[in-house]
């Protein structure tokens, strides 16, 4: 079986004092589920077994048994060539995503020659009210439609969004931060009309005044924009 094997092949392959890293940076996954295997290895895993034809097997077997093969799950369907196959194997794994940093590193490359297919799909995403479906539909956004296909309409879809999940919130501030670094205009209405939760609004601010693409009198300017919240932070 290709998931047994996988599942050695990441044992031989672990870091006790990386896991041990990773562990802090997500303290809702519990230890034992994270093997402690490093990216770049996860990577060379990810181009041996995406050749093997019987790989499909394995994207097959949700839920995996740890962080590290969900990782891998992600890896070698990021290097899918068909886009209709991708988005489908993408749908199946979403629902089992639990944490941020396996959220923020699916990133497949075919979205890049499909994007007005991808639009749809976002859309589909970003309505599902599930926390890392939500937040990797605006990782796409924030991908995909901030360069050359910018489109306002964007922006405005994203601040629709409203959310209790701390984890959604934080992808909505790094999202109008990146925003304002490549389409200043645009994205500063979004600051100075008060559109995003007051939350969302602060975070937005400092992520974007520790941010190089924003200029130090855009920052100056960001600053004059801070909320003062309720807990008076």
């Amino acid at each position: 079986m290709i998931g047994e094997e996988i599942f050695q092949r990441l044992q031989a392959e672990k870091d006790e004092g990386y896991g041990d890293f990773q562990a802090k940076l997500m303290p809702g996954i519990p230890r034992e589920r994270i093997i402690g295997v490093r990216m770049d290895v996860l990577r060379r895993l990810a181009r041996e077994y995406g050749q093997r034809e019987n790989v499909g097997e394995f994207l097959r077997e949700l839920p995996h048994r740890s962080y590290d093969e969900t990782n891998l799950h992600g890896l070698i369907l990021a290097g899918g060539k068909d886009y209709d196959e991708t988005v489908a194997r993408l749908d199946a794994l979403l629902p089992y995503v639990d944490n941020w940093a396996t959220c923020d590193m699916l990133k497949p490359r075919v979205f890049q020659k499909h994007r007005a297919r991808l639009a749809g799909d976002i859309e589909r995403w970003l309505s599902s009210g599930e926390t890392y479906t939500v937040r990797f539909g605006m990782g796409m956004v924030m991908s995909h439609f901030l360069g050359e296909d910018f489109s306002e309409v964007w922006l405005e879809r994203v601040a629709q969004v409203r959310s209790e999940e701390y984890y959604v919130n934080m992808m909505q501030a790094w999202f109008f931060a990146t925003a304002l670094g490549k389409q200043w205009d645009a994205a500063l209405r979004y600051v100075t009309e008060q559109r995003l939760s007051s939350w969302v609004h602060n975070r937005t601010i400092q992520k974007a005044v520790e941010s190089r693409r924003i200029t130090p009198e855009q920052k100056e300017l960001l600053r004059g924009w801070r909320i003062r919240e309720k807990n008076g932070a």
